[in-house]
């Protein structure tokens, strides 16, 4: 008995160790099978990663296309607008008549208005119903939200007047340098509607834009016989211009950031946002037409002196609205005050070829400080660039090509 019991006991222990050894061998397998499982799974993340950075790489390349062809449109708009824009006003149409700058305002919100519609129409897939639903839910059910854009509708509207007031009684190279204190005008609205704080170098920039307007300004008035066009029909006033560029550059400022701080209190679209200013902006400007022309509408008519240079204006205008948005998503503010900064040396090439226009040392002198003011005041502190690059050293991107680079 004792011996069989050896037995069965032996026999007992070596199926436990057989069994241990069937467990061991299992454990293994299965170790090396995840082991292999995650070695797949962390060389798939890795080529995801890789084949999502090639992506991103050629959007990049896209943007950048679309950036700079943006950014060139923005340019030639703006020298184009400005130049037309006084040539037309500085220039009687075939009948003899001038055509009356309110209504051309009224004409580009319209255009404006039909242009930002066009885009959502587009944007929802050309369908009339999604255009429809997107309206009845951005305006006719958001009374307040159109509420609010009143205030800068109305500052724009009168602003657009300004511009054609200034223009008609300042050369353009003097107009476009002068209308840079917007940035000055808009720093201070963004200090006090938005508490945005900012360092003794871009300070310093706007007090050097400051000094190059004034030096501007001061040779203005011993030029003003060669910066007048000699087969101008209308008197120009300097002062009436310069004022009306300064009313023209804070409701710039105002508005500009009033209208920055609603876009960003929501995510309401730009151009829902640009529709629901759009509303209040044409009974404005229609309001505009009434109080400041209707007897010249009335014995004249809406359309008096308009002329296909005087369309080519209002819808270059229009137009620059769009061209703006877009150089906003794909290019920054230091890239768009560098096409600003480039449209005024454009400004005076093109004024002194067909406006006559004369810029002296003085002249010259303001409008480089001016220009070194926008450069200096766009250009990133030392604090924004090293966070960027440390933003830059935590994305995914960095990361592939950091692990790349250990493989």
């Amino acid at each position: 008995m004792a011996a069989g019991d050896d037995i069965e006991n032996g026999g007992l222990a070596d199926l436990v160790r057989l069994s241990s050894s069937h467990s061991d061998r299992a454990s293994k397998r299965r170790s090396a099978s995840s082991k292999n499982r995650d070695t797949r799974g962390e060389k798939g993340k890795k080529d995801v990663a890789i084949s999502n950075h090639s992506a991103s790489e050629l959007k990049k390349e896209e943007n950048i296309i679309i950036k700079y062809g943006s950014l060139f449109l923005l340019v030639a708009q703006m020298v184009g607008l400005v130049l037309l824009m006084r040539y037309s006003r500085t220039r009687t149409s075939v009948d003899g008549e001038m055509y009356l700058a309110s209504t051309a305002v009224f004409i580009m919100e319209v255009m404006k208005f039909i242009i930002c519609i066009g885009v959502i129409f587009f944007s929802s897939g050309l369908s009339i119903s999604s255009l429809s639903s997107e309206l009845n839910t951005h305006i006719w059910m958001s009374p307040f939200e159109v509420l609010k854009l009143c205030v800068p509708s109305l500052l724009y509207a009168v602003q657009n007047n300004l511009l054609y007031i200034a223009l008609t009684n300042l050369d353009a190279a003097t107009y476009q340098v002068c209308y840079q204190l917007k940035i000055l005008t808009t720093a201070i609205f963004s200090a006090i509607l938005l508490k945005r704080t900012f360092s003794c170098t871009k300070w310093f920039s706007l007090i050097i834009l400051t000094a190059g307007v004034a030096i501007v300004q001061t040779s203005g008035s011993s030029d003003k016989s060669s910066s007048s066009d000699a087969n101008v029909s209308i008197n120009q006033n300097r002062f009436v211009g310069t004022v009306a560029v300064l009313c023209a550059a804070c409701t710039s400022g105002f508005s500009g950031v009033y209208f920055e701080k609603i876009l960003k209190g929501s995510k309401t679209s730009l151009w829902i946002r640009n529709i629901q200013m759009g509303f209040s902006s044409i009974f404005i400007s229609l309001i505009m037409v009434f109080l400041q022309d209707l007897a010249a509408v009335s014995t004249k008519g809406f359309f008096v002196g308009y002329s296909p240079l005087v369309w080519l204006v209002v819808t270059i205008q229009a137009a620059g609205g769009l061209i703006v948005a877009v150089v906003v998503k794909y290019a920054d503010n230091v890239l768009k005050t560098f096409a600003a900064s480039f449209s005024i040396i454009a400004s005076c090439i093109v004024s002194s070829v067909l406006f006559d226009f004369q810029p002296n040392k003085m002249f010259l002198a303001g409008a480089a400080l001016v220009v070194s003011s926008t450069v200096l005041y766009s250009w990133p502190d030392q604090g924004d660039r090293k966070t960027k690059r440390h933003i830059l050293n935590k994305t995914p991107a960095a990361k592939v090509r950091k692990s790349s680079l250990v493989l």
